[in-house]
């Protein structure tokens, strides 16, 4: 009957939107069992939580401008530079730790307004200029930092990320968990956020609609930029340092998120609360494998294959329609 029908195809549509959920559930479970002592702690789980705000925020960061087919290839340069601008001013310079994170604040949303500019003045292809600029903002970490770890920085940072704790878990997982949930409401409830969504779905179907599509895009690498130097405050609380390189290797686990985010919670849609949950299905396999005596080398391995899957598994969402990012 087609009551039946119905109830069927909402079963399925449902299993396809919590896919990851139930995935993630069984490799905790696989894990569970096979590292019981080891694995299946609240110590692991409050360390796996906590350690990852980082790369959350940072991956929010990559999927604000990818909502409208945009790429930003410069968002780990961004944290970088802007945590080691909070090193510099607050360590060698003495300035206030609250000026200091102003200051990061504003170079990243320096950094996303260069990104816009030549973006959609000059119609250069986003990959190009994020690319670019990445490579610049890399040079400039280098020259403010000697190539050298700054370290030193205000403990009162490192308490407000990593040494104060709920339910024993650092506040930067808190403050991941409410960056995601404000940009779901944004993107779900607001006028702006809904322009957002209807870009990245047709540009030339937006702008016949009276959306100021440039106006958009330019927001949404200007957050992306805001977003990245917030990743690289918690960057900076959470070792206390900054180190002109490390959280470069950061942007490859940020789209493998993203990607496997799109395939889930909205599937065939890039989405705030699906990049969280990919970020902690990612870091869970890694864990686990780590723990079973697996060697460095698997994170990589993981991440690389985790981001080909991803994108393969969107596509299939989208029907395999071609990705046009013009």
């Amino acid at each position: 009957t087609p009551p039946a029908r119905a109830a069927s195809f909402d079963l399925r549509k449902e299993l396809e939107r919590f896919a990851l959920l139930i995935a993630w559930a069984l490799l905790i479970f696989v894990f569970a069992i096979t590292l019981p002592d080891t694995f299946f702690t609240w110590r692991t789980f409050s360390t796996l939580f906590g350690s990852q705000a980082v790369l959350v925020v940072l991956a929010l960061a990559v999927m604000v401008p990818l909502i409208a087919f945009d790429f930003d290839l410069s968002c780990s340069s961004v944290l970088v530079v802007t945590s080691m601008c909070i090193a510099v001013l607050n360590v060698r310079m003495d300035l206030d730790i609250g000026i200091a994170i102003l200051a990061a604040l504003a170079l990243g949303a320096a950094a996303g307004a260069v990104n816009a500019f030549f973006i959609l003045y000059f119609r250069i292809h986003s990959l190009i200029i994020t690319l670019g600029l990445g490579t610049f903002l890399n040079g400039m970490t280098l020259w403010m930092s000697n190539a050298n770890t700054v370290s030193g920085v205000d403990m009162a940072l490192v308490e407000a990320v990593v040494i104060t704790r709920f339910l024993g878990i650092p506040l930067a997982f808190y403050y991941g968990i409410v960056v995601a949930l404000a940009l779901w409401y944004f993107l779900a409830y607001t006028v702006a956020g809904r322009k957002l969504v209807f870009v990245g779905r047709g540009r030339e179907v937006a702008r016949l609609n009276g959306v100021k599509v440039d106006a958009v895009r330019a927001a949404a690498l200007i957050a992306s930029g805001v977003l990245s130097a917030l990743a690289g405050v918690l960057y900076a609380g959470m070792s206390g340092s900054a180190n002109p390189s490390s959280g470069l290797s950061l942007l490859l686990p940020a789209f493998a998120a993203v990607f496997l985010g799109a395939t889930t919670i909205a599937p065939g849609r890039f989405n705030p609360l699906g990049t969280l949950l990919s970020v902690y299905f990612l870091i869970t396999g890694i864990t686990g494998l780590t723990m079973l005596g697996a060697d460095a080398y698997v994170q990589s391995l993981f991440y690389g294959g985790a981001l080909i899957i991803a994108v393969s598994l969107s596509q299939l969402v989208r029907k395999r329609q071609p990705q046009s990012f013009g």
